[in-house]
């Protein structure tokens, strides 16, 4: 038997075909061989064949929304690949790798059309046996897309959010409030900062743990998110330290929300053991706020910080568990 119909017979794209037909398109396929790693096809590149494997594994790369190359197909002896740049006359979708050394056999796309019109009844089970074979890679790509989606998502929401609070993190804030300056050019836009600290915490953080310190983080995030306005921004910058960032709010507003904050503050509450089988202990959290406002008391995003920042450790040299407002 000829060799290359040895290899093809039980190819699924061939699936049908008489001992004639499949000598008829051996003829217009060529052996390539290709070394583990080598770069078979280039995503944008033309599609000018389609290719078969004869032996060892071919990986399909996509692009994931951070830009890298994640594995989307797995091709396997008696797979095919390449067809539909081919079929469409469109640039190559997806980069193709040699996963392990892998012989394949090419087919030119002029050759391809060659055979559905010089031979009609191979051109059909050809095209028949593709669309069956597609639809099941079509199955698998949907769990793949599926992944990949999630994937993205989780890795955004990583990317702008801190884990234990569950609020978003510096960087968030910090973009935030930098894009709500540059909208309005012409002059500061009205908005508000809070910075808050959680009282006496790294004492209670060294007496209990800091098993201990993460659930108080976690509850007080948890707090926070809460009395937030829609389109206002709750962040953990690190360790007890917090900031929100309120947009079209004025000094009055920016003081009634962190006085709202303060008292739910106040109302947390947990009982600790400072060792092992000791008493558990009654630990009543209070925070202290600091608050500044633009245009008032700055004019850029790191500007408001700073005085929401200063006008905290006012409040903290004030005897702390209260809101303090930024003053020159």
């Amino acid at each position: 038997m000829n060799p290359v119909v040895a290899s093809i017979i039980d190819t699924p794209l061939f699936t049908g075909m008489s001992g004639l037909e499949l000598n008829a398109v051996s003829a217009f396929l060529e052996p390539r061989r290709y070394a583990k790693g080598d770069v078979i096809i280039r995503r944008g590149d033309p599609g000018t064949e389609m290719f078969i494997v004869r032996t060892g594994r071919v990986a399909s790369l996509a692009v994931d929304r951070d830009g890298n190359d994640r594995q989307l197909y797995e091709f396997g002896p008696g797979r095919f690949f390449g067809e539909m740049s081919i079929i469409e006359n469109e640039p190559r979708s997806a980069t193709c790798i040699a996963v392990e050394p892998t012989e394949l056999l090419v087919l030119e796309g002029l050759d391809f059309f060659r055979l559905v019109w010089e031979y009609p009844m191979i051109g059909s089970r050809m095209l028949s046996s593709m669309a069956h074979v597609m639809a099941g890679w079509l199955d698998e790509a949907s769990g793949f897309l599926h992944d990949l989606v999630r994937w993205g998502e989780t890795a955004r929401k990583r990317a702008v959010t801190d884990e234990l609070s569950g609020l978003f993190n510096r960087r968030f804030i910090e973009e935030a409030s930098r894009s709500r300056f540059s909208r309005n050019s012409a002059e500061p836009p009205v908005c508000s900062a809070l910075m808050l600290d959680l009282d006496r915490f790294h004492a209670l953080n060294e007496r209990y743990g800091t098993k201990a310190g993460d659930t108080i983080i976690s509850a007080a995030g948890s707090v926070f998110s809460k009395l937030v306005r829609d389109g206002d921004v709750a962040a953990r910058l690190a360790g007890d330290e917090f900031a929100f960032f309120m947009p079209d709010a004025g000094p009055e507003e920016a003081l009634a929300a962190a006085e709202r904050i303060r008292a739910e503050t106040e109302s947390l509450f947990f009982d600790l053991q400072p060792t092992s089988g000791a008493e558990l202990n009654r630990v009543v959290l209070s925070a202290s706020i600091g608050v500044a406002s633009s245009p008032g008391d700055a004019t850029d995003p790191d500007a408001l910080f700073a005085a929401a920042d200063k006008a905290l450790f006012k409040a903290k040299e004030s005897g702390r568990n209260r809101v303090a407002r930024f003053a020159t």
